[in-house]
């Protein structure tokens, strides 16, 4: 009997516990505030919309090109004997830059020179002959046979010569061609070939040489921006315009203009070359570098700019957060005297333009005068309370 309270006692003790945490738990959900409830004011920043001129760059990524350049190739075979010029220097147009033994192609022109004189000759020989044979046959004092026989060799000693003309023409090309001279005037780069090499007509690369003032940039935009370089190339009045920065990211001091639209719009990407080009007296630009063009725009006034970190992006769509009237939350003061001033917000839907510095222009959507938050947009939807932790931010405080 006295076991059998204990074992009650034990069990009302138990379930009276149980209870106490459950009431404990119960009162605890009820009274703990979420933190981020729908109804909590955010603390924002917010910025004062503003008419700005809107001075800024496109920014494209070009590669600077010779105006001119080729590959040095030999026409003939046969070895190198000579190397008439300094790697990496300025070489002038005529300049004679590599020789390739020219003793085989000398002899040969020589002897198709002989050839020449020769045929030419008999040829002259011929010719009496058909002559006297003509003047007989006007008198009747020779075969009619042999004045044929005349004519056609005569005929064909005028062939002949034509032919040993042809030949001595090919050999003092040859021989023309065992001296390579730079085609223009321009830079010559590293030598592909050596001494006693031997080059294969058509085939052998000997060097490259390329033109180097002006200095060419290309560069690709988008077909939708092809009738605005249009207009860029017709204005004469600006020649700061387009800009370059060199590899290590510093600006060329030199400005350039545009010298080339490309005829067509590549299907495939969208995209249009553009050329421009650029004075290059010291030779700071070289074929082949990497660079930035810049395009300035100049012509944007008065544009609502606004710090991009406003904009948040939904479903492919832009928008911003503007403030709406002002409330007082009940009962919340910093102190007796100063209530503290909660905010509503609207969500916008905006047309962005260019993006420039952190900042971004609005082409539709905003107003000058109206305040967008640019702090704490992540935390907001529309109809949100907010509370202005800062004064608002002017145009000078945007950086």
């Amino acid at each position: 009997m006295k076991l059998t309270i204990m074992t009650n006692k034990i069990y009302l003790k138990s379930n009276v516990n149980l209870l106490a945490i459950c009431l404990l738990f119960l009162t605890s959900c009820s009274t703990e505030a979420p933190k981020n409830n729908a109804g909590a004011p955010v603390a924002v920043n917010i910025y004062k919309v503003q008419l700005q001129d809107a001075l800024y760059n496109d920014d494209y990524p070009g590669n600077v090109m010779a105006l001119s350049q080729v590959d040095l190739r030999a026409e003939v075979e046969g070895y190198i004997t000579g190397i008439n010029f300094t790697e990496g220097q300025q070489v002038h147009k005529g300049q004679l830059l590599y020789e390739i033994d020219k003793r085989k192609f000398q002899a040969n022109y020589e002897q198709a020179a002989a050839n020449v004189k020769v045929a030419q000759a008999n040829l002259e020989q011929l010719q009496k002959d058909a002559d006297r044979y003509e003047y007989l046959n006007q008198h009747d004092a020779v075969a009619k046979q042999t004045l044929d026989h005349a004519l056609t060799s005569l005929q064909n000693a005028k062939s002949q010569l034509n032919a040993a003309k042809q030949d001595m023409i090919k050999t003092q090309t040859d021989l023309k061609f065992s001296s390579i001279t730079a085609p223009f005037d321009g830079t010559i780069g590293l030598s592909q070939v050596k001494l006693g090499a031997l080059v294969i007509p058509g085939q052998t690369i000997l060097n490259t040489i390329s033109t180097n003032n002006p200095m060419a940039v290309d560069f690709v935009i988008n077909e939708k921006q092809v009738s605005k370089f249009l207009a860029l190339q017709k204005n004469t009045s600006s020649d700061t315009l387009f800009t370059i920065l060199t590899p290590d990211n510093l600006p060329y001091p030199l400005p350039g203009k545009i010298s080339v639209i490309d005829r067509g719009v590549d299907p495939q990407t969208g995209t249009i070359k553009i050329r421009l080009n650029f004075p290059n007296p010291e030779g700071d630009l070289r074929a082949g570098m990497s660079c930035r063009v810049l395009v300035h725009n100049s012509d944007v006034k008065n544009q609502i700019i606004i710090p991009a970190k406003a904009i948040v992006e939904q479903m492919g769509e832009n928008y911003v957060f503007v403030t709406k009237d002002t409330t007082i939350a009940a009962g919340a003061q910093q102190d007796a005297k100063t209530p503290v001033p909660h905010f509503k917000v609207k969500q916008k839907k905006v047309q962005l333009g260019q993006t420039f510095n952190g900042k971004v222009i609005v082409k539709a959507g905003l107003e000058a005068g109206e305040q967008v938050v640019i702090e704490g947009v992540q935390k907001l939807r529309d109809n949100s309370l907010i509370l202005v932790s800062e004064k608002p931010i002017g145009t000078n405080n945007t950086h």
